[in-house]
């Protein structure tokens, strides 16, 4: 089951207060970012933030896991009563945000351009037949 528009909106709505903060559609999911930062899923209506020392603290005692998909990390899965919590949830986003590494910086797209160029027409010279 995939999640539905109603819960993404209401997600963005919950964490207004937090500049940043925007989703991107995924293999028919949702990745929710905090800057550039991916903190969290959203899969099956459900909310999947990634574990850190200062997220699983402020948990506390309300600490599951969960996995946004088979084979995936676990998470903190948040519960209902969490997600209606909006000063809670965005403190949740904020600080798993600041606990998590920068990501690494993207190559530039001329660059990827002429490296994947170049390998297609090495592809091609060593597939050309001789007549």
């Amino acid at each position: 089951m995939a999640t539905s528009e109603t819960t993404i909106r209401f997600l963005l709505d919950q964490l207004s207060d937090l500049p940043g903060v925007r989703t991107r559609k995924m293999f028919g999911e949702y990745a929710l970012y905090c800057g550039e930062k991916v903190v969290a899923l959203v899969c099956d209506d459900q909310l999947f933030v990634k574990i850190t020392a200062p997220g699983k603290a402020l948990v506390g005692e309300r600490y599951a896991e969960g996995f946004a998909y088979p084979g995936a990390k676990a998470s903190i899965l948040v519960g209902a009563d969490e997600l209606d919590d909006h000063e809670r949830l965005t403190t949740l986003v904020r600080v798993t945000a600041a606990a998590l590494p920068s990501p690494k910086p993207k190559k530039a797209r001329a660059a990827r351009a002429t490296k994947k160029a170049g390998k297609k027409s090495k592809a091609r010279r060593t597939t050309t037949r001789s007549r």
